[in-house]
């Protein structure tokens, strides 16, 4: 009997219906308000002014914040410059047993914060499950292996903690940029005064139920909660001696003009526009799959994303052909649910910011492609999004948006490539897709762009730094770089 064979696209159009899978949060305990953690303690605020948090999935109110005043802001400091005193006194092995307990609770806990972290933020489950707090752990892992071993790190160097450190960490990965930020500066003997984003606060909240639980000395780590001003609060505090901010570029550049000449040490962390570079020898379907990966992953909310598409013209073609049939398998919805890829977008005003910015790319001349998607009535929504005929003129392939859109230009040569990747302001990150490792090399050794990853994108660990170039920011965060803006290195 003869076996009817199906094309290629008719199989790829195929569906599969999912049953719901809901996470559920009956585990998950969120108060109606919260106060400041100062002291090692939940203490009530001075300031009388709060906010709501919101789960922009549903609109619905989480709970209430604080939003910190200077009072609140240099009480929490006062308590970490405090603690300073004891805590880069302890012996580093005791330092690294505190850092280790956080690390094992996270992960003991790690169902608890995915929960919190995707009601509070909008992302899938699967990402905050799989991805945010599996990292955020292994992070305070990694570094409690440092705590003891700094004379080591650095070579006929005697390093010195700085002080207080006054960390300010945005809403796309909350625990995830807290771990990034509290890990080395607590393994390098510093206290630390930490503001998370004003829409994704409950996850450094219950940050500080885990750092009440390990029994952390209290003082050395005191979270604030609030908008930008008390953001502004803490990086200008003047018994802040290291600011570290993640952020978008604007807010950078406010920050760097403030701490002029200040003496204080300062990392940023900022936008980006990273190129996503296909050559014409690449593995299709790997690269379809990177693509993805590279600009969907978090409703595109991720400073390295790859929201620049260069595909190589002689297979432009085929390639886009693959990339659009794959965005109609893509599930927007639930964020909850296991199956969604794509959830909800964090906030009113980002979505705003998403649409102005799509609307003026089909104004400019680019071509729209959107699969079919049934947005949820409620909540903050955006359909993943394709931009063809882009012009490297045009503000959807100059500036960030921040959102799951993918504009797509076209080269010809390698050096073409370079020349185009390189035509932005930023340069936190790009990717390279072809068969050839010298290509990669070569490509590597030109692009102004702080990580390079190639044949995979979006891929982290605590071992290796990050950080970018020109507007993208300064400093380094994670390995052995990680800790040198933490430390005087006499």
């Amino acid at each position: 009997m003869a076996i009817a064979k199906r094309a290629p696209a008719e199989l790829a159009k195929q569906t599969f219906e999912y049953a719901p899978a809901p996470e559920s949060i009956d585990h998950v305990k969120i108060e109606p308000r919260y106060g400041l953690f100062i002291g090692g303690k939940m203490v009530a605020p001075h300031s009388k002014k709060r906010f709501p948090t919101i789960n922009p999935a549903t609109e619905q109110k989480l709970s209430e914040v604080v939003e910190a005043d200077e009072v609140d802001v240099d009480h929490a400091v006062k308590a970490a410059d405090k603690a300073f005193e004891e805590w880069s006194q302890l012996t580093p092995s005791r330092r690294a047993r505190y850092i280790f307990r956080l690390s094992r609770i996270i992960q003991e806990r790690a169902r608890e914060l995915a929960v919190v972290e995707t009601m509070d933020g909008g992302k899938p489950i699967k990402e905050s499950r799989d991805v945010d707090i599996p990292l955020a752990a292994a992070h305070f892992f990694y570094y409690a292996g440092w705590a003891d071993k700094l004379e080591w790190a650095f070579a006929n160097r005697k390093p010195r903690p700085l002080g207080v450190a006054g960390q300010v960490i945005p809403w796309n990965f909350p625990l995830l940029m807290l771990a990034w930020k509290i890990a080395p500066a607590l393994a390098a003997g510093n206290t630390v005064v930490l503001k998370p984003a004003e829409t994704t606060p409950l996850s450094a909240l219950l940050f500080a139920d885990i750092c009440m639980q390990a029994e952390l000395p209290p003082g050395v780590v005191n979270i604030v909660t609030g908008g930008g001003k008390t953001g502004s609060l803490v990086v200008t505090h003047p018994a802040v001696k290291k600011v570290a901010f993640t952020g978008s570029t604007e807010v950078g550049k406010l920050i760097a003009r403030a701490l002029a000449g200040t003496g204080k040490r300062l990392t940023l962390e900022l936008g980006g526009k990273a190129a996503n570079i296909v050559f014409d020898d690449a593995p299709l379907d790997a690269a379809v799959e990177g693509i993805v990966n590279g600009i969907y992953f978090n409703q595109g909310h991720v400073c390295c994303a790859g929201s620049r598409l260069l595909v190589q013209e002689s297979i432009a073609e085929p390639l886009l052909e693959k990339l659009k049939l794959r965005l109609g398998t893509l599930r927007l919805g639930d964020p909850l649910d296991k199956n969604t890829d794509i959830g909800a977008i964090n906030s009113k005003a980002q979505l705003e910011k998403i649409e102005e910015l799509v609307e003026s790319g089909v104004e400019e001349g680019a071509e729209i492609y959107q699969p079919e998607c049934k947005l949820p009535e409620r909540g903050y929504w955006f359909p993943p999004t394709l931009f063809t005929n882009v012009s490297q003129s045009y503000r959807i392939a100059r500036e960030e948006i921040f959102g799951p859109v993918l504009s797509v230009l076209t080269f010809r040569t390698p050096a073409e490539a370079v020349e185009k990747a390189n035509n932005t302001p930023y340069g936190l990150s790009a990717g390279v897709w072809t068969d050839k490792g010298s290509r990669i090399l070569w490509m590597a050794e030109r692009m102004r762009a702080g990580v390079v990853w190639a044949n995979t994108f979006n891929r982290f660990d605590p071992t290796s730094p990050f950080g970018g170039y020109k507007e993208s920011g300064f400093g380094r965060e994670g390995g052995r770089h990680g800790l040198m803006p933490y430390l005087e290195l006499v």
